[in-house]
């Protein structure tokens, strides 16, 4: 049996409405475009949203409308894709990482705390596979040292802090909807904020630094005449993206359903594996299951995570890695971070092995995952 990494829950719903987004012959930023961000902003509870290209675009936007510069510094995670970190550079500020919680793989708040400095102008806590930062520690240490939040929701669609939906929370929130993402646009991102004036600041910069309405110079009901207003970016969402966005926001809950199904059933089977350590959840919050990432116990195995993933590999089970911590890439050590600062962080990337996990998966494939990883554990136990 073959059992992909992640295939994505397209059906002709979301046929149709790309296939009428291209005969409207209005390709680029227009009105579905509009309708998703009104209908995203809606969902998560947040007063103004922006449709982007990716979340990369929205971090680094994010950074740009807060004046984050040149000897600043961002406080984030080690644990996380590359995109969160070099978007600080991008900005000519110093990124700045504090280790993890070893049980659930997000940024330790007690450490954010040590690392502040009169330097510090922002924090940006990942949402690592679709389980919620601890929110409001964060926004209390922000509020207490004059700092902003930036969320990046990039595993977080559908994600839940206590009774909040991610996306109402921090300053500003940035949202993924690449290929392999909860919610799917191919590629895309979104963000959202509370603040109006940022949010402006945002859009125009989105889109060359042009006057805020100039996305719809060429309908009947724009005109020729903009103004650039700072030097901006090609970071828009199309309809096109858009119109996928729209038809997968509509079934969210159903796909969320079905994620929920699959991980439930690994979380029954590993979690009584003591050569497994499981995914952590609270039903205080609400997990979007964005990833699944067993951690194996490495003392209790006669192999290490690598080989495990070959032989998975070997049975036709995709697996994935999440993630190569920041300081172990060439580029970053470079810049003189050391892997050894973050004993959490090392320890949880050396045994972590991302388990397919996706809506369209079947009781059969869930149920072959399952035995393998068991057929495995039994066979190189200690």
């Amino acid at each position: 049996m073959k059992v992909p990494f992640y295939t994505p829950y397209i059906g002709q719903e979301e046929i149709d409405e790309v296939t009428s987004a291209i005969q409207s012959n209005w390709l680029t930023k227009g009105q579905r475009t509009k309708k998703f961000e009104e209908s995203f902003a809606v969902y998560v509870g947040s007063k103004h949203a922006l449709g982007l290209n990716s979340c990369t675009a929205g971090l680094h936007l994010a950074q740009k409308v807060l004046g984050i510069g040149e000897g600043d510094q961002v406080i984030t995670t080690p644990y996380t894709f590359a995109a969160t970190v070099n978007t600080i550079l991008h900005c000519g500020a110093e990124p700045v990482f504090v280790d993890i919680d070893p049980l659930t793989m997000n940024i330790d708040p007690q450490e954010i705390e040590k690392a502040i400095t009169p330097k510090t102008k922002a924090i940006i806590p990942v949402h690592f596979a679709g389980f919620p930062c601890e929110m409001d520690r964060i926004m209390e240490i922000a509020r207490r040292h004059n700092v902003k939040v930036i969320e990046d929701a990039a595993h977080a669609v559908y994600t839940k802090f206590h009774d909040r939906l991610v996306g109402s929370i921090g300053d500003i929130t940035c949202f993924s909807f690449y290929a392999t993402k909860n919610l799917c646009t191919g590629e895309g991102g979104m963000i959202t904020s509370d603040d109006e004036e940022l949010m402006n600041e945002l859009q125009v910069l989105s889109l060359h630094g042009m006057s805020k309405n100039a996305w719809n110079r060429y309908s009947d009901k724009g005109t020729w005449f903009y103004e650039i207003e700072s030097p901006g970016y090609k970071y828009n969402m199309t309809d096109i993206q858009a119109s996928l966005g729209i038809v997968q926001l509509g079934k969210l809950e159903e796909m969320q359903t079905l994620r929920k199904k699959v991980a439930d059933q690994y979380q029954t089977f590993f979690s009584k594996v003591e050569q497994l350590q499981v995914p952590h959840d609270d039903p205080k919050h609400r997990h979007a299951w964005h990833l699944y990432p067993i951690r194996l116990k490495g003392d209790t195995l006669k192999i290490g995570r690598d080989e495990f993933i070959e032989k998975l590999k070997e049975a036709g089970i995709g697996t994935s890695v999440h993630f190569i911590p920041i300081p172990i890439h060439p580029f970053y050590k470079k810049l003189g971070y050391k892997i050894t600062d973050f004993h959490h962080t090392l320890k949880a990337y050396e045994g972590v092995i991302s388990l397919p996990l996706f809506p369209g998966m079947t009781e059969k494939q869930t149920e072959y995952v399952i035995q393998q990883v068991l057929n495995l554990v039994d066979q190189y136990k200690k």
